[in-house]
């Protein structure tokens, strides 16, 4: 295990994309892990960076998760349980590949559901209907599972599968928190055992969490002060770059 040796550039920059990172997840409720993954990146090695996002992430899903209240988060868990049970077991197996993986398989790993949720996203194309089933749980549960062991991103799947089956946008937000939060919870078992999150990993993860948390703070705050709309379509737009560069340095670019 190499010493990981941050000088203060690597630092601030750290601590400025968990701030940026925090006040999204505020204001828009989305794309923590995004933003964590693409801008440590510039600074840290990437299986770093996706190790350093998990504490960070797993408080700010948390949060998120818990606010409508614990017994309704017990609920979504039970009525997703195929889905959640089926996400949990592909993402610890797909997650003990991470450091097996060269630096630039990494990248293009990190930066393709990135770049493939910004577009769909900005581009607005309309998710075909479908009827929820147990089986259509369990596969779309694995597939966000598979994606989100290695790049420590599971929202797009998730996202397509939530808006496939037609719920209503509160009732949305609410099962992507406890799906993202309990996800989390899966990603730090998972890699403490792939060996990602080691001590030192684990003390850079912790140290992001207050910057994280301010920012979630400041964005709770002015969530209902800024055009939501506008501002998430900035949001995605930087998303798109960040995610077109990560597959760029993936292709030796």
């Amino acid at each position: 295990m190499m010493p990981l040796e941050f000088d203060l550039f690597t630092w601030t920059v750290a601590f400025c994309v968990a701030m940026v990172a925090g006040l999204v997840k505020g204001i828009v409720g989305f794309a923590l892990p995004m933003i964590f993954i693409s801008g440590l990146s510039i600074v840290m090695p990437p299986e770093t960076a996706l190790g350093a996002l998990i504490i960070p992430a797993f408080i700010a899903n948390g949060l998120q998760a818990l606010r409508h209240g614990f017994s309704l988060a017990l609920a979504t868990v039970k009525q997703f349980r195929m889905f959640l049970i089926s996400g949990g077991v592909c993402l610890m197996a797909s997650a003990q590949f991470v450091l097996m993986l060269s630096p630039e398989m990494l990248f293009i790993l990190l930066g393709f559901p990135v770049t493939f949720f910004a577009f769909w996203q900005l581009i607005k194309i309309d998710v075909f209907q479908v009827e929820r089933s147990r089986e259509k749980d369990i596969l779309m549960g694995g597939i966000a599972g598979l994606i989100g062991g290695v790049s420590g991103i599971w929202g797009p799947p998730t996202v397509m599968y939530l808006t496939a089956i037609a719920l209503p946008k509160v009732d949305k937000i609410r099962i992507q928190g406890v799906i993202y939060g309990l996800g989390a919870v899966a990603l730090i078992v998972a890699h403490l055992g792939s060996g990602v999150l080691h001590s030192q990993v684990l003390t850079v993860s912790a140290l992001l969490v207050a910057p994280t948390l301010l920012g979630f703070w400041v964005g709770d705050k002015f969530q209902g002060r800024i055009n939501q709309a506008t501002f998430r379509r900035l949001t995605l737009c930087i998303l798109l770059v960040a995610g077109l560069n990560l597959l760029r340095r993936g292709m030796g670019g």
